[in-house]
C-alpha cells in the first residue's frame, strides 16, 4: 500500500502542468506599481508574501522602458535569476531569434511619460506593441498577449493595436481589475435584461480612475438584450453642469442614491449629513448614450466618496446596486483575479474576456476627455458602430486575506 501512494505521489508530480513562460513588458517596476502587482505575483505568489497559491506562470524574461530610482526590478530579476534584457525583441526571444515564451504581459502603466491634448497620459503601449508584434511578424509565431488596462490613450492607436492583433491571429486581453473584483452585494446585470440607464460613482482622476469606472460599468451593460451595439455620442459634463444635470432630470437620482448607499464610507449615510454639492468642489459627470437608447452616467465625486458603486435598472423599472470593491492595502488581492484571468488565456489561447469591451472602453475615455477639454461639448461617436457580446461570467471571489501597510512587501 505504501508503494501504491509514492507512485501515486510521485505521478501527480511528474504529471503537473508545466508553467507557461512569460515575458513581462513593462513601463517601469517599483514597489506598488502596476508592474509590481501583476508581475511580482508569477515570482511572490498571489498574496506577494511567498505563502500564498501561485500562478502556474512562470517570469523567464523582463524588460523595463524606465528604471526609476525607486525601481524593484533589479531586485526581484537578481534574486529569481531572471534576465533583464535591453529591448522588446530579446524578451520574447531570450536573445535566441527565435520566440521563447508562452506569452507576454505588456504592463504600461505608471512612469513619466507627457499627456496628451485632452490631458490622458500617453503611455507607449503601441511602441511596445509594434515592438512585440514585429517579432511575431519576423519568427512567424504568435503568443497571446495581454495589456493591462486600456489599449492606447487615443482611439487610433487602440483600434490599431486590436486589429494588428486580429489580423497576427493573436489571442488578445486587456483591462481593468474591477469587473473581477468583489462586488457587495454579489449582483450582476441579467443576461439579457432590457436596461434603461446605469448610474455609477466614481473618485481620483478621471484619466487613471475614470478608465476604470468605464470598466465597471462596460462589463455590466454588455450583458444587456443584444450585447453591446456601439455608442452614438459622449459628453463630459464639469462643476455646476453637473448639479444643473441631476435638478433638471437628465439622469434618474434615485439610482445615484442608491449607488451612494451601497459604498462602506457613504456620504448618505455618514454623520453628521452634508450634502453632496458642500463635499464635492469639482464633480465631473461623464455622459454615454449607447445605440440602443441606453444611456449610462458616472461621476466622479472628489470629496464625497473613494469608492466605486454603480445601480441600474430595466425598461420595466426594476432595479439594481451593488458596489465595486478594491483592497487598498498590500497584496491588493482583487490583481490575483486579473491573472487568472490571464492564466486561463495562456493556457487555452483564448481570451477570458473580450478585447472589445477594452476597444470600447478605451475609445469612451478617449472621447469624454476630449469633450471635457472643450467644455463639456457633445462628442459624436459614429465610429463606435461595432458590436460585440461576452460569454464571461463574474464570480464573487473568496474573502481576500488581511491587508498590510502598504509600505509592506
Amino acid at each position: 500500500m505504501k508503494h501504491f501512494f509514492l507512485l501515486l505521489s510521485l505521478c501527480a508530480i511528474s504529471c503537473a502542468v508545466p508553467p507557461k513562460r512569460i515575458a513581462a513588458v513593462v513601463t517601469e517596476y517599483r514597489h506598488n506599481s502596476h508592474a509590481d502587482v501583476i508581475v511580482s505575483r508569477l515570482l511572490l505568489t498571489h498574496t506577494l508574501d511567498k505563502k500564498g497559491e501561485r500562478p502556474n506562470l512562470k517570469l523567464v524574461s523582463l524588460y523595463t522602458d524606465q528604471v526609476p530610482e525607486s525601481d524593484t526590478s533589479r531586485k526581484w530579476a537578481k534574486k529569481f535569476s531572471v534576465p533583464i534584457y535591453k529591448t522588446v525583441e530579446e524578451t520574447l526571444t531570450l536573445g535566441t531569434g527565435k520566440l521563447a515564451v508562452d506569452g507576454v504581459l505588456l504592463v504600461a502603466e505608471h512612469g513619466k511619460y507627457p499627456k496628451n491634448a485632452s490631458g490622458n497620459t500617453i503611455y507607449p503601449k503601441r511602441r511596445l506593441f509594434d515592438a512585440v508584434q514585429k517579432v511575431f511578424r519576423k519568427t512567424g509565431q504568435t503568443v497571446p498577449v495581454f495589456v493591462d488596462k486600456h489599449l492606447a490613450d487615443n482611439w487610433a492607436d487602440a483600434k490599431w493595436l486590436h486589429d494588428t492583433a486580429r489580423e497576427l491571429k493573436v489571442p488578445l486581453m486587456a483591462g481593468s481589475s474591477l469587473p473581477v473584483l468583489w462586488r457587495y452585494p454579489p449582483v450582476d446585470v441579467k443576461r439579457g435584461a432590457k436596461l434603461k440607464e446605469i448610474v455609477a460613482v466614481s473618485y481620483h482622476t478621471l484619466d487613471a480612475y475614470g478608465y476604470h469606472a468605464l470598466e465597471m460599468v462596460q462589463c455590466l451593460v454588455e450583458r444587456r438584450v443584444g450585447g453591446e451595439t456601439g455608442v452614438k455620442r459622449v459628453q463630459c459634463l464639469s462643476g455646476d453642469a453637473v448639479w444643473r444635470a441631476m435638478d433638471t432630470g437628465m439622469f434618474d437620482r434615485k439610482l445615484l442614491y442608491a449607488a451612494l448607499k451601497r459604498l462602506k464610507k457613504s456620504p448618505i449615510t455618514r454623520q453628521p449629513k452634508r450634502p453632496l454639492r458642500e463635499l464635492v468642489k469639482t464633480p465631473d459627470m461623464f455622459v454615454i448614450e449607447y445605440r440602443d437608447g441606453l444611456k449610462a452616467f458616472v461621476l466622479t465625486l472628489n470629496g464625497a466618496v473613494n469608492e466605486w458603486g454603480v445601480a441600474w435598472k430595466t425598461t420595466a423599472g426594476a432595479q439594481k446596486s451593488t458596489t465595486f470593491w478594491t483592497q487598498e492595502a498590500r497584496p491588493y488581492m482583487h490583481f490575483t483575479y486579473l491573472v487568472k484571468g490571464t492564466e486561463k488565456m495562456f493556457f487555452t489561447g483564448q481570451p477570458t474576456w473580450p478585447a472589445e469591451r477594452t476597444l470600447m472602453t478605451s475609445a469612451l475615455l478617449d472621447a469624454l476627455l476630449i469633450s471635457k477639454n472643450k467644455n463639456g461639448m457633445t462628442v459624436p461617436t459614429d465610429y463606435l458602430d461595432f458590436k460585440y457580446t461576452s460569454n464571461w461570467n463574474w464570480k464573487q471571489p473568496p474573502p481576500p486575506p488581511p491587508g498590510r501597510p502598504s509600505n509592506q512587501q
